[in-house]
């Protein structure tokens, strides 16, 4: 299994180093940093007060748990609500959360947790901060399992309430990443009344248990959280979070350097390489789980024909895209739709994967039946990244195969939309979730994901199909990848998409942050179990 690395950055070099790889609990890739107290210029009293401002890449479009469907949106769900259960800071194993503990029945079917007697929500419009039993877990669970945007809980058939604190989670049939379904932001638990109450503007609105409570959600601005003095765990050390929408990567840099943030997620380009230069700001960066990818319609146009897909595939560079999108460093090539850092990886596909052979490509699709080309709508995100990578694509396909590709870039809601309902002749986008492969190969390739994001090229083959679903049924790991490296090949073999690169995670901070650790999710908890964020002036 690869490693995934960490490393602090200031001008005067590296500050942390490899984090350890291996196999723990259910059998996670650990992805940790190198030190658990990220960020700041070294060890000092600890501070308490002050508001820790944010940077998002994107705009937030759905903060309803049920309806979110990208990491902007996660990022400040899961610091106003929780989870039944959540990962470790360094992804080895799951640990408690709003459950202290829990079974598995001998078929693997049927979940059992106790659950916390001391947890409240945040008091709202609906309700003036009940305390949380087990009937929130079950109406939270139920409803993400029935109206989840990306079915984040497809596995999960209904809950038993046994008594205000113990659940019990009957699934469809044995599933071994139900545990870590659970611990994504869409299955956050929610307040029925709030949910209800507010209609389709709850997201605006959101309610929790979480360490901080949602003040104000300004779309496309800003997004403004207050210490929640009622919860359950360790104190909160700042007052209150506000992350902000910047979606230029060099005007967040220069939030950074003016103090208009503290932090800059998703740090990418010649704004890394700045930010790098100065021994006045910290840079994390580890290797992400994720890919970066552009999906062909399997179902409608010119790329329903697989030898189209693989002529589009052979008449792209990817290290053309990559120089193009990450100028300044901060990714590496892939071609695989899986990350390495999972532990259902299979170096060996790699060499399936059609080469960059321009010549080769012409005549593939002119067997296809194109040899004048023809025109694609070409579907993204409205970040300067994803267009500068689109802008390469576009000019490759026609240079290559007179191909004329129109480049439509939307913000992130109303693209995901457009990708998940089918309509894009091409989508482009980067894919990062858990080490297990479940999360990628089951979320982007199979037919019950048709329909949502990840899915949304219409992905349909009955063998990959069953691979899939013995992998969810075994919980032995070996016999897990084993079976997930022959659906991945089933996979590649049908061309679906163009993975290009794994993005590093890469974060800025002033040195007058405190307690972040990074994440090879990327996901960014200012206060959970291990973590307690703080702000020297």
């Amino acid at each position: 299994m690869s490693k995934l690395t960490s490393k602090r950055i200031t001008r005067r070099g590296f500050l942390g180093g490899v984090a350890m790889a291996g196999v723990a609990g259910a059998g996670l890739m650990q992805a940790g940093c190198a030190s658990g107290d990220s960020g700041g210029s070294g060890s000092s009293a600890t501070v308490e007060g002050g508001t820790l401002n944010i940077s998002l890449a994107s705009s937030p479009a759905y903060l309803d748990p049920a309806k979110y469907t990208g990491v902007y949106e996660s990022q400040i769900i899961n610091n106003v609500c929780d989870t039944v259960v959540q990962y470790s800071m360094d992804l080895s194993e799951i640990v408690p959360a709003l459950a202290t503990e829990w079974t598995v029945s001998e078929d693997g079917a049927t979940y059992t947790f106790t659950l916390r007697d001391d947890v409240v929500f945040q008091a709202g419009e609906y309700q003036d901060g009940r305390a949380m039993t087990a009937e929130d877990i079950k109406y939270s669970l139920e409803r993400s399992a029935n109206d989840s945007a990306m079915n984040r809980l497809d596995m999960l058939d209904h809950c038993n309430v046994i008594s205000d604190t113990e659940i019990e989670c009957v699934l469809t049939s044995p599933n071994s990443s139900f545990l870590t379904a659970l611990t994504d932001a869409g299955n956050a638990i929610v307040p029925q009344e709030e949910v209800e109450g507010w209609g389709d503007s709850f997201g605006e609105h959101l309610v929790g248990t979480g360490p901080f409570r949602m003040v104000q959600f300004t779309r496309d601005q800003q997004t403004e959280l207050a210490r929640n003095d009622a919860y359950w765990g360790e104190k909160p050390n700042l007052d209150g979070v506000i992350f902000k929408v910047i979606t230029d990567a060099t005007q967040s840099a220069n939030a950074l350097f003016t103090g208009d943030v503290d932090m800059v997620t998703d740090l990418k380009g010649e704004s890394l390489q700045t930010v790098q230069g100065d021994s006045n700001y910290v840079v994390d960066q580890m290797d992400g789980l994720n890919i970066a990818y552009i999906y062909m319609n399997m179902v409608n146009g010119p790329t329903a024909d697989q030898r189209v897909r693989k002529a589009i595939l052979m008449a792209v560079n990817r290290e053309d895209l990559i120089a193009a999108g990450y100028p300044y460093g901060g990714a590496s090539e892939a071609t695989l739709p899986l990350p390495k850092g999972s532990w259902g990886y299979d170096a060996a596909v790699e060499d399936t994967v059609p080469v960059y052979d321009p010549e080769g490509a012409r005549e593939l699709l002119a067997e296809a039946g194109y040899p004048d080309g023809f025109s694609l709508k070409y579907y993204t995100s409205n970040t300067t990244q994803r267009l500068d990578v689109a802008t390469v694509f576009q000019q490759q396909l026609k240079e290559n195969l007179n191909v004329d590709v129109e480049i439509n870039t939307n913000d992130w809601g109303a693209f995901s939309e457009i990708a998940a309902a089918g309509q894009a002749d091409i989508y482009a986008m980067g894919w990062s979730w858990y080490p297990d492969p479940y999360f990628f190969l089951n979320k982007l390739f199979a037919s019950s994901e048709i329909g949502a994001l990840g899915n949304g090229a219409g992905f349909n083959d009955p063998e990959v199909d069953d691979l899939l679903q013995q992998a969810l049924e075994v919980t032995d790991q070996d016999a897990r990848a084993d079976l997930y490296k022959q659906a991945l090949a089933k996979i590649v073999e049908k061309d679906p998409m163009l993975v290009y690169a794994t993005e590093e995670v890469c974060t800025g901070l002033t040195q007058g942050v405190q307690g972040y650790v990074q994440r090879a999710d990327q996901l960014v908890y200012v206060v959970n179990s291990e973590v307690n964020m703080s702000k020297s002036a």
